[in-house]
């Protein structure tokens, strides 16, 4: 007897119901301002996620024994930001609604306001941890507030003062780093600290956003921003180890642009951070 054929993320093939995370697309990269293509990142991956195991010997832990569910790309309105940032919220809202945890696949960075509008009403003692190379912390981008270059600026809009914490920062306007001394919490070019930013923020409600071109172009190249400079691998996947010890109420991952790495390397990398990433943030 046949089957549907439904093209899942690696491993993420368990039922909603039993599911403990929901893994998302969010295909959107309307306001990029380099180069375009992350709407092409959650399809890209979901097939290529077949090249890797289920199970990570860096944490001795396996997909199979954690129920999470793919729910597919959303169907998002390119011609209209603020409309597709409502769809995303309300994606995100029902996720937690059920007691889930949301993890979504972007699309460039202005994905994550949507994601974090849903977390922040459910949990308004909500802290931000940030994993980037660029601040975006402007207040406006040639003259649009809502652009992947702002989207930081909008979250504190939400949390306000000193409750984002960003690592690996190594590009941004001048104005953005000095408002941001005033406002977040940056670690410039590394992780230096987070293991004190986790055991400060322990108890608490966390969302955790990841730019992927927070990686050095050498590792990842296939991304709209490429800013050289960037961590390793390896220094990444012990972050996220690190960054497991947080109440991790949401998630994300961003800014993968396939078209710019034909080798398909970015993307493999990409779907690897998102297996070790998915294994340590589920409990």
């Amino acid at each position: 007897m046949l089957n549907r054929n439904i093209e899942t993320f690696l491993g993420c093939d368990n039922s909603y119901d039993e599911a403990k995370a929901v893994v998302f697309g969010a295909p959107f990269d309307s306001t990029t301002s380099f180069r375009p293509g992350t709407r092409f990142a959650s399809k890209t991956m979901r097939g290529d996620s077949y090249g890797l195991e289920t199970y990570s010997p860096y944490q001795d832990k396996d997909l199979e024994d954690i129920p999470v569910f793919d729910g597919g790309d959303l169907e998002l309105c390119f011609g209209d930001t603020s409309a597709a940032l409502g769809q995303i919220e309300a994606f995100t809202a029902g996720i937690i609604a059920d007691g889930k945890l949301p993890v979504m696949i972007g699309g460039e960075h202005l994905v994550t306001l949507g994601a974090v509008r849903a977390v922040f009403a459910k949990y308004p003692d909500l802290q931000v941890v940030h994993f980037d190379a660029h601040a975006d912390l402007r207040e406006d981008y040639l003259g649009a507030s809502l652009s992947h270059a702002t989207v930081l600026h909008r979250v504190w809009d939400l949390v306000g003062d000193n409750r984002i914490f960003q690592f690996g920062i190594r590009s941004g306007d001048r104005s953005e780093f000095r408002w941001g001394k005033e406002h977040v919490v940056t670690r410039k070019f590394d992780f230096v600290g987070l293991a004190a930013v986790v055991e400060k923020l322990k108890g608490k409600p966390v969302y955790f956003t990841l730019d992927l071109d927070v990686l050095d172009p050498s590792v990842f190249p296939g991304t709209g921003t490429p800013e050289p400079g960037g961590v390793s691998f390896m220094e990444l996947l012990d972050a996220i180890q690190t960054v497991s010890g947080l109440t991790i109420v949401g998630c994300d991952i961003n800014e993968l642009s396939p078209v710019y790495d034909q080798s398909g390397v970015s993307t493999a990398v990409a779907c690897k951070v998102l297996r070790e990433l998915l294994l340590a943030v589920i409990k």
